[in-house]
């Protein structure tokens, strides 16, 4: 964990604090985690939770990487962790960890006029980015970290040649689908992130072999000297490492060798910021209004060549609707204006494959594609409100959210249909003032005096959007004001 402020346009760091749980450890054959391995977490968690209990959540992120994306009890885990926390848990994508790791180091070193390739060995996942400036242009997460590959072929500690050859060549089958395509990017500077990567440097400027960063001559001498260590417990007091890095070394090793000597790498540098700090200037961006989610939804937008007038027609629908009954609703916050906003414009998304079922392409596309600045939970989201923002609309449509979204997206989900439904006919005539009040499940719609009658298709869609409503436990009535009184009806009547 890392604490930081913003002083004078620049991040200070405040405070840092690191654990060693090696959550991916207790991962069994059925990739579940362990209670042991639950526990370890959540202490570590309970102690961190302390030092985050006066920072407010929107200036806050806690993120989970490879090991919760695999573990198939990870939800149980997360919901355990947001306890012990007070915070909400993002799960990130492999693509979205690499990103935010190659934000970090473009931070925290010196600026190269060329592309830079960028190396962090985690615990399960071994991430390699190739960008430039701040931008990264090319992202692969490799399910190889020091933890997953100690565990495969040096559980009991012992390190053997053929053990060490064993590990070796599962690494090169992990790096064999991307060797060419990287190799044919290239760089003009390799820098490493990470745990592992720092340790290794302190083992070879210890014993002399590098002055400063890592060398491929280095790592050599070092692979010969851990066949004459052979196990981890001596690595440990050879080389002053803590018993909990010492366990892992030997893998991280293997993954950095493997990496230099299949690509070529003869030096790379050391990085002091890797993902923690990647997550601060992300973090600082969306404060000042620089969010990349912002850019990923422009790009998305020209990617499927979507109808922009139509998404800001029904973008801006929606959120007045909002405006007018977020206090009554309990929808506070920007980040649930942002949420109806960004799934308001990209509502159309199927259509690039279909007219039909288009609803569910979009979601489709949004749940599994690679959305910059996104975690798993704001994909789904972001998809389930995509999935439902026409036809069917069961009343456990967001069942399968957090449970502290589950109620706000259903509400926004009837925002984001009514406005789906007011600009059906995708005119660019404005519509007139319509008001929107609500009591819990019960929503009345007002137009001026004779809209109605006026637009009869609009009102026929209105009456078949109370139907599909009505399932979800919504009960919605439209009505004319008039002169001195009001006339209304429920939406499925003939008279309005």
């Amino acid at each position: 964990m890392i604490v930081a402020r913003i002083e004078d346009g620049h991040v200070q760091l405040l405070d840092r604090l690191r654990e060693m749980v090696q959550l991916a450890a207790g991962l069994d054959d059925h990739n579940r985690l362990s209670t042991q391995a639950q526990q370890r977490a959540l202490n570590c968690l309970a102690r961190f939770g302390q030092r985050l209990r006066h920072i407010p959540p929107g200036r806050l992120r806690i993120v989970g990487t490879n090991t919760l994306r695999q573990a198939r009890n990870s939800a149980d885990f997360v919901a355990r962790a947001e306890q012990v926390l007070g915070h909400r848990v993002e799960v990130v994508s492999g693509q979205e960890e690499a990103r935010l790791i190659y934000l970090g180091v473009a931070h925290s070193v010196g600026q190269v006029p060329g592309p830079r390739l960028v190396i962090d060995i985690g615990g399960g996942s071994t991430e390699l980015i190739i960008g430039q400036d701040f931008e990264p242009l090319h992202l692969a997460s490799l399910r190889m970290g020091c933890v997953s590959l100690s565990r495969a072929c040096f559980a009991d500690g012992r390190v053997t040649a053929g053990r060490l050859r064993e590990a070796e060549l599962l690494v090169q089958l992990h790096l064999e689908p991307v060797r060419e395509e990287y190799l044919a990017r290239g760089w003009e500077v390799v820098t490493g992130a990470s745990g592992s990567i720092k340790a290794i440097q302190d083992v070879l400027v210890s014993e002399g072999w590098s002055r400063e960063g890592i060398t491929l001559a280095g790592m050599r001498r070092l692979r010969a000297a851990l066949l004459e260590t052979r196990d981890t417990a001596a690595l440990a007091d050879r080389w002053q490492l803590e018993p909990t890095r010492a366990r892992v070394f030997v893998g991280g090793f293997v993954v950095l060798h493997g990496l230099c000597e299949t690509l070529g790498i003869e030096w790379l540098e050391v990085s002091e910021g890797a993902l923690r700090e990647g997550l601060i200037y992300d973090l600082l961006g969306r404060i000042r209004h620089e969010d990349v989610r912002d850019r990923t939804i422009s790009d998305v937008i020209r990617r499927f060549s979507l109808d922009e007038a139509q998404a800001a027609r029904v973008s801006g629908t929606a959120l007045e609707l909002l405006r007018q009954v977020r206090a009554k609703w309990a929808l506070p916050g920007k980040e649930v204006r942002n949420v109806l906003e960004r799934a308001a414009r990209l509502h159309e998304a199927g259509l690039l494959l279909s007219h039909d079922q288009y609803h569910k392409h979009g979601a489709y596309v949004l749940e599994h594609s690679d959305l910059p600045g996104y975690s798993r939970d704001d994909q789904l989201l972001l998809a389930a409100l995509v999935r439902r923002h026409r036809r069917s609309f069961p009343a456990d449509a967001f069942a399968a959210l957090p449970g502290d979204w589950v109620r706000p997206a259903c509400r926004l989900c009837v925002l984001l249909r009514l406005a789906v439904v007011l600009h059906r006919g995708r005119s660019s005539e404005p519509l007139p003032p319509i008001a929107l009040s609500v009591n819990r499940q019960r929503i009345r719609l007002a137009f001026p005096r004779g809209w109605l009658v006026r637009h009869p298709l609009t009102r026929a869609d209105l009456q078949l959007e109370a139907a599909l409503l009505a399932k979800a436990g919504f009960h919605l009535r439209l009505a004319e004001e008039r002169s001195g009184n009001r006339s209304e009806s429920t939406a499925g009547d003939s008279s309005a």
